[in-house]
This record gives structure tokens, sequence and C-alpha cells, in this order.
């Protein structure tokens, strides 16, 4: 959750009122926000000690989906609402003297679709700032920056002093070396590849350089002029920057997700247009693109839908009329009205300060949130029901409690681990059907998410070598596999894996786990006197490259269908003695031995025994 430091005394001043640190905590906590601190007594104590010190602040946390509290004027407007001491604004577009024909315009070149194609723009006209307002200005695009916007990478903003500039605007992508200006801070003009070699060196600027450093074109904008207004993502130029004497604000938004950059336009516009002139309007500017479609930016029409008391009432147990319900709507600051067709029915506009709201249950969330958590009626259930596991889960505590109870300890690794583990460190080779891919990962750790529970037993071996032995782990966990026949292209697999460590190899060790984990479960072994046997397990003599040549087993299990009275082995896993080369990669020095199989072929017999322990309880 974003922590957001507001002024205490600007926010008494806009409440209308001042609180006590309890009454303020109980006022956020009401509209769901947190108070995480008071700097009152800091700023009291330093100014005794003779120190410098700054007005004392209110440190809230707020929801991470509500990007209209990121700044004291989203929060300031929300609660002054929350208590009705003042009604939702309408935020408006104000389009010149002439109409639309005389709007700004901003044209996109299609070479920018090679590195952040999606544009918006936004003006605020004759704003007012004062050093804190300025101050919470850059702070709004700061928080969302790190946020929403994922630390620029699917979003940029960037604000100019319009009265600097020249429209019309031109959004473009060059090569780095025909890019050439003055960024800001600096009165030197550079090239952008003399840029990205200056910026390695700013902490606070050196992390966005990857964003579009391998890119064969940088996103520059241009006005009429020639004049750079910004090279998004990562610097905006000194020319236009803005200050405390800026009266005309340019907002250039660019972004590679469209839902985000309407978003990220809406909040910064909508939450600073209280300082224009004309309180809460927003010029918009004409973007045109490439292929000739233009679009009025930003849009900040509302949302229309419905929501019906009943279903306010079901989720919270209350007896709202429809009335009482569009009341406590409009204490969130969303705009309501009765519907004239159904007396259960409000119908809802929701403001382009609200993205949050997507659903029916969300403004349900917004109806009890305003009525009070506190005040909702207690009541029961009105019917009794009674909880039990999944069969999966049932089975998976069945392993775990007789593997502890031979004294052997569980490991809960992580489920992601490199391709390189997964892989090449078992000598398996990856067939490219079979393993679900991280799309960005983060480090070299996290590429994969993993289709086998031995590298992370392997690794959790590796960092437990000073332990003495025998080192006997296990695990039972998912594995994630692709499957084209769902909808999410994947499903996990429920695993049971064990690995014995020491200073002799141990396979009839890691067998007897196999053996016991059958009984268990009732499966009996199939022996080469009972071939025919209708179910069971039994184990063959395997080739699986990430164990020993011929030390190494595939396990079978054998089940009945019931449908065609028939018998059906299936390979449910592994067992043998780790290869040297495997254990050398995770740099193990002691022999090893492994199991892994899948629990999913033993769900009705898990049924079985449980439908048998009832009748016996």
């Amino acid at each position: 959750m974003p922590t957001i430091a507001v002024d205490k005394a600007d926010l008494w001043d806009r409440l209308g009122q001042g609180y006590t640190t309890e009454e303020f905590d109980k006022l956020c906590f009401e509209y769901g926000l947190e108070l995480d601190e008071d700097t009152t007594a800091e700023v009291e104590e330093a100014i005794k000690a003779g120190l410098p010190a700054e007005r004392p602040q209110l440190k809230i946390e707020v929801p991470a989906n509500r990007y209209d509290l990121l700044c004291i004027e989203g929060i300031a407007r929300a609660l002054r609402i929350f208590l009705n001491k003042g009604e939702a604004p309408r935020y408006r577009l104000a389009y010149p003297p002439g109409g639309e024909s005389q709007l700004v315009t901003a044209t996109c070149s299609p070479e920018t679709k090679q590195v952040r194609p999606l544009f918006a723009c936004a003006i605020l006209r004759n704003i007012a700032f004062t050093p804190r307002s300025y101050a919470s200005f850059i702070d709004l695009q700061d928080k969302l920056h790190q946020n929403l916007c994922r630390r620029r990478q699917l979003v940029a903003i960037g604000t100019h002093d319009l009265d600097t500039l020249k429209p019309p605007f031109r959004y473009e992508a060059r090569p780095p070396k025909d890019i050439r200006f003055a960024p800001l801070g600096k009165d030197k003009v550079y090239t952008a590849e003399e840029l990205m070699v200056l910026y390695e060196s700013e902490k606070h600027l050196a992390k966005y350089l990857p964003i579009i450093r391998d890119s064969p074109v940088y996103p520059i904008i241009y006005d009429e002029n020639d004049q750079v207004l910004s090279m998004p993502p990562i610097i905006n130029s000194e020319h236009s920057k803005i200050t405390l004497n800026t009266r005309n604000v340019f907002i250039d938004v660019t972004a590679t997700d469209q839902t985000k950059l309407d978003i990220v336009v809406n909040i910064v516009s909508t939450m600073f247009s209280e300082y224009c002139a004309e309180p809460f309007t927003i010029e918009p500017v004409k973007v045109v693109f490439s292929d000739g479609t233009h679009r009025i930016s930003p849009d900040i029409s509302e949302r229309h839908t419905i929501a019906h008391a009943s279903y306010v009432n079901s989720c919270t147990g209350l007896s709202l009329t429809a009335t009482e319900v569009s009341t406590l709507l409009q204490r969130m600051a969303l705009y309501t009205k009765l519907s004239p067709l159904e007396a259960d029915a409000v119908l809802v506009e929701i403001p382009a300060t609200r993205p949050d709201i997507f659903h029916e249950c969300d403004i349900m969330e917004d109806a009890a949130i305003a009525y009070g958590f506190n005040n909702l009626p207690h009541t029961f259930p009105p019917t009794s029901t009674v909880a039990q596991p999944l069969a999966i889960n049932k089975l998976s505590d069945v392993i775990r409690i007789e593997w502890a109870l031979a004294g052997w300890v569980e490991v809960l690794p992580l489920i992601l681990c490199s391709h390189e583990e997964n892989f090449e460190f078992l000598n398996r080779k990856d067939d490219g059907k079979t393993v679900v891919r991280i799309a960005n990962p983060k480090t070299l750790e996290f590429q994969v998410v993993r289709t086998t529970l031995l590298p992370g037993l392997l690794k959790t071996i590796r960092e437990n070598r000073s332990h003495p032995l025998p080192i006997k782990i296990f695990e039972t966990g998912d594995v994630v596999i692709k499957d084209t026949t769902r909808e999410r292209q994947a499903r996990n697999v429920r695993h049971a894996a064990a690995i014995w460590c020491n200073k002799t190899a141990g396979f009839e060790i890691i067998h007897g786990m196999l053996d016991r984990a059958m009984k268990m479960l009732e499966i009996p072994r199939i022996g080469s006197e009972d071939q025919k046997a209708q179910t069971g397990y039994y184990i063959k003599e395997g080739s699986d490259p990430a164990f020993f040549p011929g030390r190494a087993a595939t396990i079978y299990y054998r089940g009945s269908s019931k449908k065609t009275n028939s018998s059906k082995d299936q390979e449910i896993g592994a067992l043998g003695i780790l290869h040297p080369s495997v254990l050398a990669k995770f740099d193990i020095g002691y022999p090893c031995s492994a199991l892994e199989f899948t629990l999913e072929p033993f769900k009705k017999q898990m049924q079985k025994i449980w439908t048998n322990e009832e009748h016996d309880g």
C-alpha cells in the first residue's frame, strides 16, 4: 500500500476543522485508509532542541487501487465529501472559444510504434501554484510512476510550461544520435547517446535507462519550432520545465498500455484541475495518430452502471431502500439518481477519478464503507455447513505426516526457478511444450515455473551443507505445466519428492520412502507373481538422465476403470541415485538419492479411504 505524506495544517484547512490524532485515525479507518504516523511530536522536539524542522505531516496508507488518493488534493476532496461537507465535483472539458477547431494538436509518427506507441495529453489553463501545491504536483507524478506506471515501464508522465512552447506538437521516434537537447537541470545540449552515458552515474535516473536503451529509436516530443519537450520515459527538457510561476501546464503521457495510459492522464489532470481559474476544468488536446484517426484527450466522461438495493442488502445484511443506497454512494464521490423504471435500482455515474470500480460488487463495497463496516449487523449464516479438505490436499497431508514421522524434514522452496535449474542442471531437455516461462523475469533465478520439485530440494541441500549428515528432506507441492485445453493455458499438478544426502547413496532408503507412502495410501505393490493385478504400483529400471545409469527406476501406477472394467498403467514418477554431474551443478559434494512422483492418480483412492474413516468413526 502506498504511503502518502500530507501537510497536517494544510489538510485541516481543506477539511474545515482540526482533529486529534485519535480522531483522525478513526476517520481514516472508517473510510478505508490507515494513519501510519503523525510527525507532530517529532517536529516539536526538534524545535525545542533548536534544530531545523519541517511542518508536521500525516503519513497515510492508501489502498493500492485508489490512485485518486495519492495526493493531498484527492484525500481532502474524498474526505470532505465523505463527511458531507461538499458534493463531488463535476469534471468537464473546457474547449477554446472557437471549439474543437482551435484545440492544441499533437501528431504521432508511425515510428513510435517501435518503442512507446501510445500517447495522450491534457492542458491545465490559468493554474495558480503555491509551494505546497507545486510540491504535491511533482510528488503525485512520482507516486504514479512508482506504482501504477511500474517505474515508468508502462507509462511515463511529462509536465511542461505551455507558455514556453509553440503548438502544434509532434510525438516522434528517432535514432538516439539524431536527438539533441538540454535536459532538465542542465544548460549543456547533449545527444540521446550522451545522455545514456551521463545518467548511468545518477541513481534516480539510471534505473530507467534500460527501458529504451536497446531500442533502435528513442521517443521524443517536439513543438512547432523543433524545441524538445521531453524524451520519455527518461527526462524532460530544461526549456519547458514548470515553476511556481507557470500558469498553463501541458501534460504529456506516453505508454505501452492503453488502460493505464487513460487512468494516469485522467488522475493527473483531474487532481490539479481545482487550481485552475475555473476549477475542475481541463482543456483537451486533439491527438492525431499515424493512421489518420484522432482522439480527444483526455476522456473524462463518466461510466454508467446500475446498482440494486437488494444486492447491497444481500451482501451487507441491511434493509436499505434505493434512496438510502443512493445517499450512501454520493458520500463516496459517485453521482447517483433513482431509476424511473425500477424501484430497486440506482443509476450510478462513475467519475474518471474512480478507475477502481469495475462491477456492482465494488459499488456495494462503497455503500458499506459509507454506512460504516462497524455498524453492519452481526448475523449468523442462515445455513450450517461443514467444510472438508480437497482430496488432493488430504493426500498431501497423508504423505507429509507420514514422512515427517519417519524423521524427515519438510521444506518449502520457491515455485519459480531458473531455466537451467529446471532442465540443464538435471540433464533434461526442454521440449518447449511443458514449461511456463515468466515474460519479464526480474532475476535469472525466476525465469520459469518449476515442472519438478527436485531443483528446490537440491538448492536447499546446497544452502545447508554445514548441517550434519544425513540430510533428509521432502516437499509436497505443486508444479505447473502447459495445458492448451484450459482457459488459462496451464494447470497445477501436485507432486511429492524427497532427497537423502549422506556419505553413501542410500537407494534402499529412498525406495523405502516410496513403499511407506504407498502403504499409507493403501496402494498395493505389484510383484512378479501378481502381474495381472487390477490395481497397484511397481517400478522398472528407468533411463532418466537426472539419475545415475543403472541406478534409476521409473514408478508406474495401475488404476482400474469401472466404466471399462480394465486396467491401465501410467508413469507417475522416478527414483534413484542422482547423477554426479547433477550434484556438481548444484555444488553438492555428497551422493544423493531422490524420489519424485505425482499424487494426482490417487485422488479416488483417497476418497475411498476418507469414506471408510467416516464409516468407522
